[in-house]
């Protein structure tokens, strides 16, 4: 991104070239994550969404049509939090998502191999979709929310990432909790 302090007609015509050519490129999604990431912390959430996921009518929660592969979409994400140093994921998955058979969506055991392969080792936490989305909802009652909308169309796919403190861990957080409540 071409810096504010540039003046003149000559950069103001490069910079909407760019600007042009990154909306051209189908990547305005990997700059929205650039872009909110360093103003999120914990308790804002990303959300990777398959291409059924409905737009909120909640202001605070900003969706985004990526036009891009799931788990390209996905890789970036996961990418852009673990290269973060203030927040670190707690990814939630729809627990509907092992009932989805091949016959009824079309791609989904490579969906889960690929998934699987991309999470790793990392914590999931499995829960009914209903449940997840309510947390969500009751998240952006006071906090920004980030949907990216790929275009993968096998249900119960969506990933969500809570957003927690990266330098803080709940251990640490108990112990203030505890200490504090011995010096009341």
């Amino acid at each position: 991104m071409l810096p504010e302090t540039w003046i003149g007609e000559a950069s103001v015509s490069k910079r909407c070239i760019l600007i042009e050519n990154d909306l051209k490129s189908n990547k305005q999604w990997e700059l929205s994550v650039a872009r909110l990431l360093p103003l999120f912390g914990h308790r804002n959430w990303i959300v990777v969404a398959d291409s059924a996921y409905p737009a909120q009518s909640n202001a605070a929660i900003e969706t985004i049509a990526t036009e891009a592969d799931h788990i390209d979409v996905l890789t970036a994400t996961l990418d852009a939090i673990d290269r973060s140093r203030h927040v670190r994921a707690n990814i939630f998955v729809d627990s509907e998502f092992r009932f989805v058979e091949e016959q009824d969506a079309v791609g989904v055991a490579r969906y889960r191999q690929d998934f699987e392969r991309l999470i790793g080792n990392r914590e999931t936490h499995v829960i009914p979709h209903d449940q997840i989305i309510a947390k969500l909802d009751e998240c952006a009652k006071l906090f920004r929310v980030l949907i990216l909308k790929s275009t993968l169309t096998i249900p119960y796919t969506s990933v969500f990432f809570e957003l927690d403190c990266g330098y803080w861990t709940r251990a640490a957080e108990e112990r203030l909790r505890l200490s504090i409540g011995r010096n009341q």
